[in-house]
């Protein structure tokens, strides 16, 4: 049995703070999404991202849904992460496939850590979220993998620009929980 001490969150507020991070995550997702389809949609990556996109769309609406029915507050930081992570898509797509494939490549490896993390977390009274996250957890690595194969490692300064994500990704995760 953990022992909770006096001003730990209850279980109810530490599921409310994985919403609430996972929705404003998911919210970003589809946002870089939209960014590199804005760059390269009409080239021969753009399938192969509108498929991603579409699966975070339907990680988005799930946890829209999840927003809702349980009452938690949106993170505050909504409008910041629409203009970032469209930012974010955007400017590694204009770098080019590799880089844009990097982004993806950075992002689910912080969102993998981040959901793995949470589903260790989670009560035994959560089994349908943690099943949820389980399933997207799948979904994430689906697209790591994905850009892994088509050249993410090959961008010029991968590791730099893959840290620079990750490091970013993390922050978002600590703000989005908080504010």
């Amino acid at each position: 049995m953990t022992r909770t001490l006096p001003g730990d969150p209850s279980e109810a507020g530490t599921t409310q703070r994985m919403i609430r991070v996972d929705h404003a995550g998911e919210y970003g997702a589809a946002r870089i999404y939209a960014g590199q389809l804005a760059v390269l949609g009409r080239g021969d990556k753009g399938d192969l991202i509108r498929h991603m996109r579409d699966q975070e769309q339907v990680h988005l609406d799930t946890f829209k849904t999840l927003i809702a029915d349980r009452r938690v507050r949106p993170t505050a930081l909504l409008p910041f992460w629409h203009l970032a992570g469209f930012a974010l898509g955007a400017v590694t797509a204009v770098m080019g496939e590799k880089a844009a494939m990097a982004c993806t490549v950075a992002v689910e490896e912080a969102i993998d850590a981040h959901y793995g993390a949470q589903i260790d977390a989670l009560p035994e009274s959560e089994s349908e979220l943690r099943s949820t996250l389980t399933a997207f957890r799948a979904e994430e690595a689906e697209h790591r993998a994905i850009g892994l194969e088509h050249g993410a490692e090959q961008a010029p300064g991968y590791r730099l620009l893959s840290g620079a994500i990750k490091a970013g990704c993390r922050v978002a995760i600590a703000l989005s929980e908080k504010i």
